[in-house]
């Protein structure tokens, strides 16, 4: 469990914000290169389409099994010291609902592009 300052053996918990549905193979290396940098600023980064859309958990093309992955991630976010919302690929609607969440629970929002990202 996090401490009261969101962070678990001293790194921040951190919900990351990027792409996936469109053009996934983008998207998930995309959402890797994040995760990357998120873990090089000291942070502990969740990233739920990488985790919930894989092979066997739940399928991103099913409404109702994208959904229950979304709210899934987004109910972990309850315990994340800041939402970090990268945006070298736009902003999607999926992302907007993390953010809409994040600002709901009065959680920091922090805007992030990455220094050499090639798609």
């Amino acid at each position: 469990m996090a401490d009261r300052d969101g962070t678990t053996s001293g790194m921040h918990l951190v919900m990351i914000e990027s792409p996936y549905a469109g053009d996934v193979e983008t998207n998930i290396r995309y959402a890797r290169a994040c995760t990357r940098d998120s873990l090089r600023r000291g942070e502990s980064p969740f990233v739920m389409h990488l985790l919930y859309t894989q092979e066997g958990i739940l399928n991103d093309d099913i409404p109702e099994e994208r959904n229950l992955g979304i709210e899934a991630g987004l109910a972990w976010g309850k315990h994340a010291y800041k939402t970090v919302v990268y945006t070298d690929l736009g902003i999607t609607p999926g992302m907007e609902k993390g953010i809409q969440r994040a600002r709901e629970e009065g959680r920091e929002i922090e805007y992030r592009e990455l220094d050499s990202w090639v798609p």
